[in-house]
């Protein structure tokens, strides 16, 4: 059975920065997409950043410049680098896993708190 391990998150200052880390049970060659999403309290789920099997990226607009997401098939890992965090960062973050953007597979998911 496929598992998906958030790691990484907490509290920070805005301006600073975080790096989360999923790690997937078994290999990650089998999902074409990996994806980081959050979610606050009252809002939906929201895709923040993709990568490919092919390592296209895709962000959405108000992330764009301040996160990176990348992806070590070598570690059954992906990462989202997040930097010059706002408050309005602040969510859950949860990783997720699919042959498409009808994820398959999801983590538990990690608290990133941004202070003013």
């Amino acid at each position: 059975q496929v598992q998906l391990v958030e790691s990484g998150g907490g509290l920070v200052q805005a301006g600073g920065s975080l790096r989360l880390s999923c790690t997937v049970s078994g290999s990650i060659f089998g999902f074409n997409i990996l994806g980081w999403y959050r979610q606050s309290p009252g809002t939906q789920r929201e895709l923040v950043a993709s990568i490919t099997s092919g390592r296209t990226t895709r962000y959405r607009d108000s992330v764009r410049g301040r996160f990176t997401i990348s992806r070590d098939n070598a570690k059954n890992t992906v990462y989202l680098q997040m930097n010059s965090l706002k408050p309005e960062d602040t969510a859950v973050y949860y990783c997720a896993a699919g042959p498409g953007y009808d994820m398959q597979y999801w983590g538990q998911g990690t608290q990133v708190t941004v202070s003013s």
